[in-house]
């Protein structure tokens, strides 16, 4: 009798541990597509639309997930989860191009999809945090001086940082708003001092305020992080547009001063998801080109502790909005530890950042810019 040896492949690749067991190699990246699953949930069809796609679906050995009222007909909108490998969900989509009811597009969004998840993403990025605000969660205070802020500056350049993200407004959960111009009387002179010194280095400015965004962009920042997604200051989305930048679109769930009070959800990602698309759609819409966009789940607003590790563990999920993935966990409350020094913090943070690397997250917005660094340059070789 077999002794039989089983072991399953997990996170690996699968291309090389095809070509190891001596298969063919001109067929082998073909093989891998068989090998490849996924699930995607497909929103807002009719009864005849998912009834076609599930049989489509059983066509090939694949599966989908409907509303049991479906196939009765009796149903005006329903949600599908679409079950395959990618082989699978090709030939799926193949088969939605010849059938009725406006299947066809469906069909190119799964081909588009299958593209967009198969892209390999960039090493992923570090964008270093600058507070210049008295009062922010970590660090409030430590760089409102002009000196402080310049030397913390240059040190994350010199340690690694891709890219700086300057705020004067705090938006941790229960603060008040910070009027234009003190925001601006603390951002000005560190991007005076950025252009003054030639100091090539992209920089977001995290602005909810229009003005603020329009007045930073014109003293050399090249970004705009806005927390509340475009949602609090009617004009940024113009000044966005305008001025032919990248932004920073963010969910949240109401303004930092009530974000937390008992925030809840029917389905976490599947609202973070369509509040984002919507909101790129709206960005489009008003002149904001799509390859501008970046998006943020936004990490502590609106969200629980347990909210915010469900983003963490799914995060991949935003892939399929096509747009850069951005994600700000430092030092915050998930972590659990209020009373602990930031180094402390910093190590834990750096813990729960490589499971966003390992994501393939685009951006991590962090404090400790150095930490993270070494732990990039160390899983990603």
């Amino acid at each position: 009798m077999n002794d039989f040896l089983i072991k399953e492949l997990v996170n690996c690749d699968l291309l090389s541990e095809i070509n190891s067991i001596d298969y063919d190699k001109s067929y082998a990246p073909r093989m891998v597509d068989k090998f490849r699953y996924k699930n995607l949930k497909i929103y807002g069809l009719t009864a005849a639309q998912a009834n076609i796609l599930k049989q489509s679906a059983l066509s090939v050995g694949a599966d989908c997930a409907t509303p049991k009222d479906t196939i009765t007909g009796m149903i005006e909108n329903a949600n599908c989860i679409l079950g395959g490998s990618i082989s699978q969900l090709q030939k799926i989509a193949v088969k939605l191009g010849v059938q009725p009811f406006g299947l066809r597009q469906l069909g190119r969004k799964i081909e588009d999809y299958i593209k967009i998840s198969a892209r390999d993403s960039v090493k992923t990025q570090i964008m270093g945090i600058l507070n210049v605000t008295n009062n922010s969660f970590s660090d409030g205070g430590q760089y409102i001086k002009y000196e402080d802020a310049i030397t913390h500056l240059n040190s994350m350049i010199e340690e690694g940082a891709d890219m700086i993200d300057i705020g004067a407004e705090s938006t941790k959960p229960y603060s008040a708003p910070v009027n234009p111009e003190e925001q601006l009387e603390k951002i000005i002179p560190v991007l005076e001092y950025i252009s003054g010194h030639n100091i090539d280095i992209p920089v977001s400015i995290d602005t909810r305020c229009a003005e603020v965004a329009r007045k930073c962009l014109d003293a050399g920042a090249t970004a705009i992080n806005d927390v509340s997604g475009l949602g609090y200051d009617k004009d940024m989305v113009k000044v966005i547009a305008d001025y032919d930048c990248p932004v920073i679109i963010q969910h949240t769930k109401g303004t930092p001063d009530i974000m937390q009070d008992n925030p809840s959800y029917e389905n976490l990602m599947d609202e973070i998801y369509n509040d984002l698309n919507d909101k790129i759609a709206f960005a489009h819409m008003n002149g904001i080109k799509k390859e501008n966009i970046i998006i943020d789940p936004g990490i502590g607003f609106g969200k629980t502790r347990e909210h915010n590790f469900e983003i963490l563990k799914r995060v991949e999920e935003l892939r399929g909005l096509d747009c850069p993935i951005l994600l700000g966990l430092s030092r915050k409350s998930l972590l659990d530890m209020p009373d602990a020094d930031n180094q402390t913090k910093d190590i834990f943070t750096a813990a729960l950042n490589t499971l966003a690397i390992e994501r393939k997250v685009d951006i991590i917005r962090v404090h400790n810019v150095k930490l993270h660094r070494k732990l990039i340059d160390m899983l990603c070789k």
